[in-house]
């Protein structure tokens, strides 16, 4: 990549806050801006580059935010919109970029459009959110689940008529067929690009279009009881129909008129699908989320594999990027313990495309085991027993020991974890060798080192569990050697130095023609010539 041409985002590290769970200045035990501005500084410490907030909208809060009921307003539990205006500010100020959560695909039923669109059949805002007839037997038209599990149809008896929703009831799915919804859907990004907003991550952006012929999704062979049952069926007719990149191209449109912003997919589909996101023409979505590192098993060889089918898929100019952990799934320490965290996280910061970390992740934070009278997730409480809850992924964040962990001073959300005591950012920071210290080392590496951000990328040959690859740019070189396994492993390697080690305890190490990677160890090695 020429040097010249590289976008924010493109040598950028995107930086995800869950807003109820990263600071509570207010006491209520739950976060807010004026607690995200306050920790702006620790953020500006570690070296990323851009914040993404999860949703901070009016909303009655059965789904956390993503039930939104008036997309360009401030919810009062996060604070006012002089307080967002004051963190964008503050933000911005110190170079980082905002980017916030939009939420297309549905609203709450509490919105005015739906309560419009309820009202009456011949309501204008009727044919804004998705209504059909009951079936012929009288039940729903259809068998379209929701994700959250049951039906995906919800009977309004005043009308006589089913409404859609591919998540709770109370978010009805919007209908992106009708252009006066999609107009005022773009004036929304338009109100938040005014206002100085530098990207969105679009929810769910391969939702938005269902088939126009109601038919039946296909049936999942390999779904079996005990699974989730969303599952049952294949979501063909409801997910990632053709028309939707039409969509995505108009959005795309929309953030073109403001100078150089961002436009993210939340996308969950296989990696040939996944790239059609980027549009035709790179006229799409600038980064269609890549959640391989989410969802893969912890193999070399499998992400070896991973790694070079999506590089293949990539259409040419398309931009990589890379999720090691989020609001949705388990903790990446949870995953993959709390040793290969560290080779986890240079994996994601060394491969070549924009990384996303997850608040927390920087220190090592788990999932915490949530007592069942304490259970928020509505997910968990529609399809109990079955591990799909979200909550144990969305604790507040550890900022220093003691109660309240340096999140609250009053009683928090969500429980917070037994080991903040230990596991938070004022210990780690006054340890040089601790998780958080080696983020840091990490990351201004990288920063130093265009090569390990947008240098041209290679495979190299690595047996056992490891995980090799070289990053060029600019006439510098690097070897990134990475052990997934716990038994020491041997590889060759080129001359040159290691410039990091997971440990924090080899640098400056001479390598010649080979290193030798203890279990659960990375290395980064500066290369000697071409």
């Amino acid at each position: 990549m020429n040097g010249d041409h590289v976008r924010w985002w493109q040598s950028g590290i995107v930086y995800q806050i869950y807003p109820r769970s990263f600071r509570d200045l207010d006491g209520d035990g739950v976060g807010d801006l004026r607690g995200i501005t306050e920790k702006l500084d620790h953020l500006c410490w570690l070296g990323v580059d851009a914040i993404w907030l999860s949703p901070i909208y009016p909303s009655p809060m059965k789904d956390f935010g993503y039930d939104v009921s008036d997309y360009v307003g401030i919810h009062p539990l996060f604070g006012t919109m002089d307080d967002f205006d004051r963190l964008l500010h503050e933000a911005h100020r110190r170079g980082l970029k905002v980017i916030l959560d939009f939420v297309p695909n549905h609203s709450s039923d509490q919105h005015p459009w739906f309560l419009e669109s309820r009202s009456s059949r011949d309501n204008p805002k009727r044919d804004w959110y998705i209504w059909h007839d009951p079936g012929p037997e009288g039940g729903p038209p259809n068998n379209w689940l929701s994700t959250f599990g049951g039906s995906g149809w919800e009977y309004d008896a005043a009308t006589g008529q089913y409404y859609y929703h591919a998540f709770l009831k109370e978010q009805p799915d919007l209908n992106w067929r009708n252009p006066e919804l999609r107009g005022a859907m773009y004036d929304v990004l338009r109100f938040w690009l005014g206002r100085g907003v530098d990207g969105f991550r679009v929810d769910v952006i391969y939702h938005l279009i269902k088939d126009e012929q109601f038919r039946d999704n296909p049936m999942n062979p390999d779904w079996r009881p005990g699974q989730d049952p969303f599952q049952r069926f294949v979501p063909f007719y409801t997910t990632d129909r053709p028309e939707v990149q039409n969509i995505v191209r108009e959005m795309r449109a929309v953030m073109d008129e403001f100078p150089d912003r961002l436009l993210i997919g939340e996308i969950y589909l296989p990696v040939e699908r996944l790239v059609a996101y980027y549009g035709a023409d790179l006229d799409g979505a600038h980064l269609p989320f890549n959640f391989q590192l989410i969802e893969a098993p912890w193999h070399a060889r499998t992400i070896d594999f991973m790694v070079q089918e999506y590089e293949r898929h990539l259409p040419p100019g398309g931009w990589p990027n890379w999720v090691l952990g989020n609001h949705d799934k388990p903790r990446i320490a949870s995953r993959v313990g709390r040793d290969q965290a560290r080779v986890a996280a240079m994996l994601l910061l060394t491969l070549r495309g924009t990384p996303t970390l997850y608040y927390g992740d920087e220190i090592g934070m788990t999932d915490v085991r949530i007592p069942p009278e304490r259970i928020q997730d509505p997910f968990e409480k529609n399809v109990p027993g079955l591990g799909l809850g979200r909550d144990p992924q969305r604790t507040p964040m550890q900022w220093e020991g003691g109660k309240g962990a340096g999140f609250t001073a009053g009683d928090p959300w969500l429980p917070i974890a037994e080991d903040a005591d230990w596991v938070n950012v004022a210990a780690q920071r006054e340890d040089p060798r601790s998780l958080l210290s080696f983020y840091r080392e990490l990351i201004a590496l990288r920063r130093r080192e265009p090569a390990l951000a947008i240098g041209d990328f290679r495979l190299m040959s690595a047996g056992g569990d490891v995980l090799a690859f070289e990053r060029e740019h600019g006439g510098r070189r690097f070897a990134v050697a990475l052990n997934l396994g716990r038994m020491p492993h041997q590889i060759a390697v080129p001359l040159g130095r290691i410039a990091l080690s997971t440990a924090l305890d080899r640098q400056g190490e001479a390598v010649r023609n080979e290193v030798r990677l203890r279990g659960d160890e990375g290395v980064v090695i500066a290369l000697d010539g071409p």
